[in-house]
């Protein structure tokens, strides 16, 4: 039974690995800060006893990820918002109506609310529609590569990601109302 778990646990670090890493990459400063959350992450997964447990374990991983990344983010000093972003050229839509970084305890709260709300909006999609924006928006994964990985034709996945972002946008107009007469 141990032999099978770790066996689980193994399967899942090497097909989930690379990508789990790079999301995080994305999200912070280097390469080692990358690898200390991931770690941490691997180390959570450990903890489970029952890994069958965990419905999509890709979305679960992903969630520890970013769970692990918001308790670097309150430990530390503020960051600039762009070491969020994944990678230079992202079109990062919330940094154009966040409070600066240095404005004050009510705006760094502001800023965590509106990650709260985007990440608790991801959980309430569908499996199939946030995996699609995750992959694409958060990872910068193409719908090609996401198409030849999941034989998932591109139309699809194009409408996934379109139905996606329709939610997150629905869900989010109110708090975005709200900080914009803040």
């Amino acid at each position: 039974m141990a032999a099978s778990r770790d066996n689980s646990i193994t399967v899942t670090i090497r097909n989930y690995g690379d990508r789990l890493f790079r999301f995080i990459r994305g999200r912070v400063t280097s390469d080692a800060d990358a690898e200390d959350v991931l770690q941490d992450v691997w180390y959570q997964l450990s903890r489970i006893v029952d890994l069958g447990s965990i419905e999509n374990i890709n979305a679960w991983l992903h969630r520890v990820a970013r769970n692990r990344l918001t308790d670097r983010y309150r430990k530390k000093e503020p960051s600039a918002l762009e070491d969020l972003r994944n990678g230079e050229d992202s079109d990062f839509f919330l940094e154009d109506w966040l409070p600066a970084s240095d404005d004050g305890p009510e705006e760094a709260y502001f800023r965590q609310l509106v990650w709260e709300t985007l990440y608790d909006a991801l959980d309430e999609l569908p499996a199939n529609q946030r995996d699609v924006f995750v992959w694409n928006e958060l990872e910068d994964e193409t719908f090609q590569s996401i198409a030849d990985r999941t034989g998932i034709n591109i139309k699809t996945l194009i409408s996934r990601k379109g139905y996606a972002v329709k939610h997150l946008r629905q869900r989010l107009a109110d708090l975005y109302d709200e900080l914009l007469n803040y």
